[in-house]
């Protein structure tokens, strides 16, 4: 057996399995600070276009933007990191962030902000984020190996998550404490420990098991197309990126954006710590998920299991949008949270478990092009539609809608599907 291989299928303890290993725990803090910075952007940014515009229909171009290039761009980027260093790319999206937080950090500080100045850094912001995302799923696959493989996918969206919860804390700490404009200067630094650890970090086609010849450049519009049938031709990766488009097409993350409005509707209006306990509570509902999930090694990834836990998490949704009572959208924001680090996770286990090696990158970008990409367009229906009929009737008539798609893929899924083995 190569060395290479050989810790995947080495039967160790179950629990936490990818933390285990040195690099993955290296890469997982790194892309955790990379988050958290990330999401302390959002927090700032979102709360400074609120107060100077406030206007819904700019925070949905916020969710489009951030999303729009992964439903352009993510199968050029998973090529890209099938042919390339996945570690170069990931330093490029990290330096672009960088400068989109220091574009930001001028503009408040010398208040110039314009409607296009937010327009070009919320596209730039959402161009960084499509570079990362294929780049990381390969190296982490390049790090771990295939039989870790589900612990690894499931840790990183944990490890992201856990940036997710501390971001909005921070975030709303750092413009209580020293305001918008140092704070969002100084969220640069965080970025900095990913993009040094990967300069050396041993991983990578040139180290492991991917140091065949690299697959050949898509060359036009049939090489893309090609590819594509290659990939979605089987059943699993279809029928899970289905899933999980529907999700990002329908509901998504697009009221995340909305949040300074919602906070306001529920009677906590400030950007405070209730403003920020609203954007906190669904990460924290999925790191609890990914603590509990990795602890107990529970929920093995299975395609029903995965739908069943899509259609509970739109109606958790459901239930936010419909609350008048704080405690109450606190804690379906939560469970949203849970349900939606479990089947995202699952979902894309499954879905990169069954790609073909040579197009794994490719077969990655397929998956976030759906799961990704199409929640530009909930920033359409979630935040445009709020503009028209307000956001908490948008939201939950969105939720609504996801919970018949869902519930008519999953009655139709069965006959797609191989035969489970426990």
């Amino acid at each position: 057996m190569d060395k290479n291989t050989e810790p995947a299928a080495r039967p160790a303890a179950r629990s936490f399995v990818a933390l285990r290993h040195p690099g993955s725990r290296n890469y997982l803090i790194g892309a955790a600070l990379a988050m958290m910075a990330d999401s302390i952007e959002h927090v700032i940014s979102y709360w400074m276009i609120f107060e100077k515009f406030h206007s819904p229909a700019l925070g949905g171009f916020a969710v489009i933007s951030h999303w729009a290039p992964f439903l352009l761009f993510s199968f050029h980027a998973g090529a890209l990191a099938d042919r390339y260093d996945p570690r170069r790319i990931i330093q490029l999206g990290m330096a672009m962030f960088m400068a989109v937080s220091a574009g930001w950090g001028f503009l408040f500080w010398t208040d110039t902000l314009e409607v296009w100045h937010a327009v070009v850094l919320l596209v730039i912001h959402g161009l960084a984020g499509v570079l990362w995302a294929p780049a990381a799923q390969l190296l982490i696959h390049d790090i771990v190996g295939q039989g870790q493989l589900q612990s690894a996918i499931r840790t990183m969206a944990t490890s992201r998550t856990l940036g997710l919860l501390m971001g909005p804390a921070i975030g709303g700490a750092i413009m209580l404490s020293i305001g918008a404009t140092a704070g969002i200067l100084i969220n640069v630094a965080f970025y900095l420990p990913l993009t040094l650890w990967l300069w050396k970090a041993p991983y990578g086609p040139a180290f492991g098991a991917r140091r065949e010849a690299r697959p050949a450049a898509m060359r036009g519009f049939g090489d893309l197309a090609a590819a594509i049938r290659a990939i979605t031709s089987i059943p699993m990766i279809a029928t899970m990126t289905l899933l999980a488009g529907a999700a990002a097409l329908i509901v998504g993350n697009a009221h995340q954006a909305q949040m300074p409005q919602f906070a306001t509707d529920l009677g906590q209006g400030d950007a405070g710590l209730y403003y920020s306990m609203l954007l906190g509570a669904n990460a924290a509902g999925a790191l609890v998920a990914g603590i509990v999930l990795e602890s107990r090694d529970l929920l093995p990834a299975k395609p029903k299991t995965a739908f069943i836990l899509a259609l509970l998490w739109a109606a958790a949704i459901g239930g936010f949008a419909v609350s008048t009572i704080y405690p109450l959208a606190l804690g379906f924001l939560f469970m949203a949270g849970f349900l939606d680090l479990s089947f995202n996770s699952m979902a894309r286990t499954l879905a990169q478990l069954h790609a073909p090696a040579a197009l794994r990158g490719r077969a990655i970008g397929v998956y976030n092009m759906a799961s990704l990409g199409l929640r530009a367009f909930s920033g359409v229906t979630v935040g445009l539609g709020g503009s028209l009929i307000g956001i908490h009737w948008s939201l939950a008539i969105s939720a609504a809608v996801l919970m018949v798609v869902i519930s008519t893929l999953f009655a139709r899924a069965p006959r797609a599907l191989p035969v489970e083995k426990n």
